[in-house]
């Protein structure tokens, strides 16, 4: 975990429930950086958006550019987040066959070598590019630049009480976890996290997450 973590573990020590910084000024100010950061991003990476998509299509002719699932966010509310498709087209189809691999515990899937992956795919994981679609969640406010991972629904199903604070904000694209150690971390860790971080944000820590986040596009070991 990484020091901007350890630093704030002292939060969570000994409570039950978190409560939720709402103030109007925050919210307000946090949705417009939310609306200007996701207009200059699409902006200024649209060439990039162009390539992937060349690639991903040469790869995988029959398959979609992006890729859209349903997740849980604020209070529950589901939509749809979109990413650029790293995965053979048939997916979800072959989760089910590859459960009993899950390398972390918790309400989450994941697999460091998961044979559905692209070779196109593989690339834009480990640099964590194929997130950049969510720029358009962000434009929406379905997401925000920093919050909790949106969760699926059959994870949501599994969420104890003290999981489901995770949804009292709106979920974001990158967030603690991602900068603390992401995969490496299990889920109760993530969830420690993402409470420290619902506790403590200010435009400040969410600046400071958004700079630390920018060194995962240059590659990060913890990211599949």
């Amino acid at each position: 975990m990484s020091n901007l973590a350890n630093q704030d573990v002292a939060y969570l020590e000994n409570q039950k429930s978190v409560h939720v910084k709402n103030g109007k000024s925050y919210l307000l100010t946090k949705r417009l950086v939310d609306i200007i950061g996701s207009l200059c991003g699409i902006i200024l990476l649209g060439f990039l958006f162009v390539i992937l998509a060349i690639l991903i299509k040469v790869e995988d002719p029959k398959g979609t550019i992006f890729f859209s699932q349903k997740r849980v966010g604020l209070n529950g509310k589901e939509f749809r987040m979109y990413k650029f498709r790293s995965m053979v087209s048939n997916a979800e189809e072959r989760l089910a066959e590859l459960l009993k691999y899950n390398e972390i515990d918790g309400a989450m899937f994941k697999m460091k070598d998961d044979p559905r992956i692209t070779k196109v795919g593989k690339f834009i994981r480990k640099t964590s590019i194929d997130e950049l679609p969510q720029l358009y969640n962000v434009l929406k406010g379905d997401m925000s630049l920093v919050g909790p991972r949106p969760p699926l629904p059959r994870e949501v199903e599994l969420y104890s009480e003290n999981d489901k604070q995770r949804l009292m904000v709106t979920p974001g694209c990158t967030g603690l976890w991602q900068v603390s150690g992401r995969n490496s971390l299990g889920f109760e860790e993530m969830v420690e996290l993402d409470l420290i971080y619902i506790r403590k944000r200010t435009l400040s820590f969410d600046l400071k997450i958004i700079l630390k986040t920018v060194l995962v596009l240059f590659g990060n070991k913890d990211a599949y």
